[in-house]
């Protein structure tokens, strides 16, 4: 378990923490001690940096005391015991404290690391309304006249204009503003974003009253979320002075817009959060939205004012080091009941959605649709009775018909007769064997002379037949063909292409993953949308092994004899790989890092039935299944996708439209990402 792979650092997380210790007033060096012990706490839970909060070392209600020099002169002992511990700690500190500069009071984020003070960065916006007078104490930062001070005899660079990056882990590139600067129309770290930083730091005090809460959480999110940045808040909490303002300790942690760590409230004792960071998700992003790189060019004066610091950290890399982050195994399906729900509303109404305008653009009131009695046409026709009604059109405008084959089974047979009564629309059967037997005959097929030869002819002519049947459908009824199949199946190639279940009119499923599909699913039997009683239909297919049902075999015929998932993998994990493939460009291994960390240590009564999965998945099956899902995806499956129908992108998981989200050679190469499994233990 020592291998690089366990060890988050090698993918490109780094560990950040936000320290809240209790404070006394006044009290430099026992400050400073309570934050060497935070530091130290830090440290060994792997941490590359740690913030606290404003004026920590002296305490934020210190007032007119601040003009004392004594305490002055206190805080800059505090600052020399916590920058001498720093010599044994591999991380980067942010330090809250009053410094003088020129005869000036500035309230500054000092950064220390490796026995050094690496910068000092003064507060740029002083509030001095409401319950707030800092301009009767401090200066702003654009008051100073140098960029550099003396501190402990060495030169230190001074300003707001800092950029702090960490030379073995470049993508750790932070910035510190303080408080009132993120509250102000544009912070200076929304400045510091563009000039590269990707973690950005506010040491606050912040009071509490009534309702502010919610408000940080607002403003922490949204900063992190435009900014494309990790966001990392802290606040003042127990031993600040209560005369005039009370303060509950609240800091966050978000990433780009996502809150990854909360403290708890109104502490009594000094605590630490933390939170591992995707820097590698906040470069991509950025790389990918090409607005954020002509902001860059918008604002060039001020960001070309800024200035980089590089240091090294001593990186705990030679040990395990696991995500504290929670991965979610099914990433297209929150977890949360109540997220999920609105997640499943909000899918089914763009599908609706979207369908409605094609009709409507076209003034074509039928629709025609193939119905195996599985998943991916099941969905798509309860769209088709929803796009119905809110046409105001009888549900018997859906032409449905089911088509069985050479490998149908009873079950599947009896699920799509009972879905199609359910539903209300226009149901009809079409034996297809007739038509494909011609056609193997035409072929000179040895399936036609007896022999059991079930090869990819014999399944596409079957899928052929169907298609071809549902277009001439479609033309004598002045309909259009409803596509069934799904973004995971056309990740894969897991579709006959042309004349098969790759081609329709319009397809309402094209971005909609297999794991997502099932939930929806299940959402329309739960709240009883579409088939009001009759929603048993609906959990039976839920229970139904995934197939093609192209290639006859077996004695029972209640199941399936093919499982798509034996061929192909299982969707849960193929659906993760092509999340973090699609949506982030990770490399193989970091999936694989990503996916062993979804699915490790989790006991499985600790996951509700409806939610998670039976399966286990170890590093072995996770590799093994993720090589399948890079040489379907990278190699094989291309062309397919370069001539898909048209049909509503859903979700910001991307979708595989050559007119959206992905456009890629059909003759790529699947090398190099392959060559990066070898990366991935055995």
């Amino acid at each position: 378990m020592n291998s690089p792979f366990f060890n988050l650092y090698s993918h490109h997380f780094a560990r950040v923490a936000v320290a809240i210790p209790r404070v006394r007033i006044a009290d430099p060096a026992y400050n400073a001690l309570q934050t060497i012990v935070l530091a130290r706490q830090a440290a060994e839970q792997g941490a590359a940096l740690v913030a606290f909060p404003e004026l920590g070392l002296s305490a934020y209600t210190c007032d007119d005391l601040f003009h004392q020099r004594a305490l002055l002169d206190a805080t800059l002992e505090g600052l020399a015991a916590i920058v001498d511990e720093s010599k044994t700690l591999p991380l980067a500190m942010v330090i809250g404290m009053p410094l003088r500069v020129n005869h000036m009071l500035f309230n500054c984020g000092v950064v220390v690391a490796g026995g050094k003070v690496l910068g000092v960065v003064p507060k740029s916006f002083l509030p001095n309304y409401g319950e707030f007078y800092e301009s009767r104490q401090f200066t702003p930062a654009d008051c100073a006249a140098v960029d550099q001070i003396d501190l402990f005899g060495v030169p230190v660079p001074f300003g707001a204009n800092l950029l702090f990056e960490v030379a073995n882990l470049p993508l750790l590139r932070f910035h510190v503003e303080i408080c009132e600067d993120v509250w102000v129309p544009v912070p200076p770290s929304s400045f510091a974003a563009l000039a590269g930083a990707t973690v950005l730091v506010n040491l606050s005090a912040s009071n509490v009253v009534v309702g502010k809460s919610g408000y940080r959480h607002q403003l922490v999110g949204q900063q992190s979320a435009r900014c494309m940045a990790a966001y990392l808040y802290t606040s003042a909490g127990r031993g600040e002075s209560t005369t005039d303002m009370a303060w509950d300790g609240q800091s966050l942690i978000y990433e780009k817009g996502e809150l990854l760590a909360e403290s708890e409230r109104f502490a009594d004792d000094s605590h630490i959060i933390y939170a591992d960071v995707d820097l590698d998700r906040l470069s991509t992003e950025r790389m990918k939205a090409t607005t954020f790189a002509q902001s860059v060019r918008r604002h060039a004066g001020e960001v070309s004012n800024f200035r980089v610091i590089g240091f090294e950290l001593d990186l705990p890399l030679a040990r395990t080091l696991p995500l504290q982050r929670k991965i979610e195994r099914f990433p297209y399906v929150p977890a949360d009941a109540a997220r999920r729900d609105e997640r499943c509303l909000e899918v089914y109404n763009i599908q609706v959605q979207a369908l409605i305008q094609r009709l409507s653009s076209s003034g074509i009131e039928k629709v025609v649709i193939g119905v195996s009695g599985g998943l991916d046409s099941t969905h798509a026709l309860l769209v088709c009775a929803k796009v119905m009604d809110r046409l105001g059109l009888p549900r018997t405008n859906i032409l449905a018909y089911t088509m069985p084959g050479f490998a149908t089974s009873g079950r599947t047979l009896r699920q799509a007769r009972d879905l199609m009564a359910a539903v209300g629309c226009s149901a009809q059967e079409i034996d297809i064997r007739p038509s494909c037997i011609q056609m193997l005959k035409d072929l000179g097929h040895p399936y036609i002379e007896g022999k059991a030869e079930y090869d990819i002819t014999f399944e596409n002519v079957q899928a052929g037949e169907r298609t071809n049947h549902l277009f001439r459908l479609a033309n004598f009824h002045n309909g259009i063909v409803i596509g069934t199949g799904d973004l995971s199946e056309l990740a894969l190639g897991w579709c006959t292409y042309g004349v098969g279940d790759h081609m329709s009119h319009y397809n309402v499923n094209a971005s909609v993953p297999k794991t997502l599909i099932s939930y929806l699913v299940r959402w329309v039997a739960e709240t009883g949308a579409v088939v009001g009683g009759d929603a048993q239909v609906l959990l039976d297919i839920l229970d139904t092994e995934i197939s093609p049902e192209l290639v006859p075999g077996g004695e029972n015929d209640d199941k399936p004899a093919q499982s798509t998932q034996d061929r192909i993998g299982p969707y849960e994990l193929q659906d993760f790989n092509l999340f973090y493939t699609l949506r982030y460009g990770y490399k193989p291994s970091k999936t694989a890092f990503l996916a062993y960390s979804a699915w490790q240590d989790r006991e499985l009564g600790r996951w509700p039935e409806e939610l998670g999965t039976r399966n286990q998945y170890d590093l072995g099956a996770i590799k093994r299944n993720l090589s399948i899902f890079l040489f379907r995806f990278f190699k094989t499956s291309q062309f397919k996708r370069s001539c898909v129908p048209n049909g509503p992108k859903v979700g910001n998981g991307g979708s595989l439209s050559p007119r959206g989200d992905w456009r890629a050679p059909s003759d790529s190469e699947a090398t190099v990402w392959l060559d990066d499994l070898a990366n991935i233990p055995d």
